[in-house]
């Protein structure tokens, strides 16, 4: 069968628009594979703001970190790159406040006053060790005791694991301090990442202001790149031989 010069031209015209069309796609496609990953997008404003510094100013030291937001009573856990793992509600302490009452380390749960019950803000060195029972949890700042372990369920009245699934986080402050997350973000979110290696938590303060905890915060776009903005380092030293229980 013959084909007009016209149905040709057509026929031709089509087949160089399709070849046009599969190389530009490609070309979005490889573009898209050699692009920076995409802004965060949390759903805190405030979390975000203290991600994208971080990764900025370099404040992790290449280290993997986690941001604890207590007014929302969430945790975010990165990559030393940035990249998001992971995000889960959390437990935190039963009193609002910033502060760690010193001593609180050597005494009974039952013997700390409700009123400091506290989870600390600021920047810690974490670990994981030895705590009471053969465990190991990971350690946010063992001079005060504060640590990031599964949830425990072990007084039914405290209702841990329903305020832990209820939609709202002002249920969530129950803790004598610790981090309580669930044992399935722990195990395949938070062990995982910090297992074999230090890492960096923040936690976000709830009385006090941001740049009041953490005196080199800037937004990203505002960020100076020297040493001199390089924050004092703190946190657990050895973790051998802990007493400290689990529960708090």
């Amino acid at each position: 069968m013959c084909v007009s010069r016209r149905a040709a031209v057509a026929a031709l015209a089509l087949l160089l628009g399709l070849v046009w069309v599969g190389s530009a796609a490609a070309a979005v496609k490889a573009a898209a594979g050699n692009s920076k990953p995409a802004p965060l997008q949390l759903q805190s404003g405030t979390v975000t703001r203290m991600a994208e510094w971080v990764i900025a100013s370099g404040d992790n030291g290449g280290l993997p970190f986690a941001i604890i937001d207590k007014v929302a009573a969430r945790i975010y856990v990165f990559r030393p790159d940035g990249q998001l793992l992971g995000k889960a509600p959390a437990l935190i302490g039963s009193a609002k406040g910033d502060y760690s009452t010193p001593g609180d380390a050597n005494r009974e749960m039952s013997a700390i006053p409700l009123k400091d019950r506290t989870t600390p803000a600021g920047r810690f060195v974490a670990s994981f060790g030895a705590a009471y029972g053969k465990q190991r949890v990971l350690w946010v700042d063992y001079a005060t005791a504060i640590a990031l372990h599964p949830v425990v369920a072990a007084h039914p009245k405290e209702r841990r694991l329903p305020r832990l699934k209820s939609r709202t986080p002002r249920d969530n402050h129950i803790t004598h301090g610790c981090i309580n997350v669930s044992a399935d973000f722990y195990t395949k979110v938070v062990r995982p990442t910090f297992i074999r290696t230090r890492g960096i938590v923040y936690i976000l303060p709830e009385t006090r202001s941001v740049e009041e905890v953490f005196p080199t915060f800037r937004p990203a776009t505002r960020i100076a790149r020297n040493a001199e903005d390089s924050p004092g380092v703190s946190g657990p030293a050895s973790r051998a031989g802990s007493t400290v229980a689990l529960g708090k």
